[in-house]
């Protein structure tokens, strides 16, 4: 009786780093959002403190528009990492799927949270995808992954066509094609986090913002091992 497509493969070494750092990631976002709803961490804001209460961000703020945006970008990764669960018997793409969307749900839920403590909605309508930003966060660096291609929403996001493309493939196709976009999500991932890291006023949240940084490069080593394995490459 025939394996499935992988089953002897060994699973690289940078799959564990990478899942170290998903845990840790999952580990900060449950501290992260106590710290938000209690002031910001701090332990000492009362008035015999003699310093002034954490500033709710604005509307248009970074930290507003980075909650915003991201959880948008998240809600994607969610979505390719289900569909490619269903499409392929590899056990380490099945894995790092699952990691991925466990990571990006809890970070997800962390930043409407962090909009509903701090009285702000979910949806502007009349505001751009990423323009939080602004001249100083990112786009002027032309790093190829801080725009979005066209019919894409965000930078690293997929399009309409992709998805329903990854939702058609099968084994080996779908591992390839699951593991090129996903790459190309998480480097925009990283450039919108890598902007909110020096941007956002709100302490937890910076904090969590690097930790995407660092979680998700470690996952671009991954994910690059894994199509070198399949005898395939990152796109572009």
């Amino acid at each position: 009786m025939s394996r499935p497509a992988g089953a002897d493969r060994p699973v690289p070494r940078t799959y564990w780093v990478a899942g170290t750092a998903v845990l840790l990631a999952l580990l900060f976002a449950a501290a992260a959002t106590v710290a938000a709803a209690s002031g910001g961490g701090s332990t000492d804001t009362g008035p015999s403190a003699g310093t002034a209460a954490p500033r709710t961000p604005g509307l248009r703020s970074p930290d507003a528009g980075f909650a915003r945006d991201m959880a948008v970008h998240h809600q994607q990764a969610v979505e390719m990492s289900f569909i490619v669960r269903d499409r392929t018997q590899d056990e380490a793409v099945r894995t790092l799927a699952y990691d991925i969307a466990n990571t990006q749900a809890n970070q997800r839920g962390m930043l409407l949270g962090w909009l509903d403590l701090w009285g702000l909605p979910k949806v502007v309508a009349d505001e751009p995808p990423m323009s939080w930003m602004g001249a100083s966060g990112g786009h002027g660096g032309h790093t190829g992954h801080d725009t979005a291609k066209p019919g894409a929403l965000m930078p690293g996001m997929a399009t309409k066509e992709e998805l329903d493309q990854l939702g058609a493939a099968s084994g080996r196709e779908a591992e390839v094609l699951f593991l090129q976009l996903m790459t190309d999500h998480h480097k925009g991932g990283v450039a919108m986090a890598e902007g909110c890291a020096r941007q956002c006023e709100t302490p937890v949240e910076r904090a969590l913002a690097q930790g995407m940084v660092d979680a998700q490069r470690s996952e671009l080593t991954l994910m690059e091992d894994m199509l070198r394995q399949r005898g395939a490459a990152p796109r572009g």
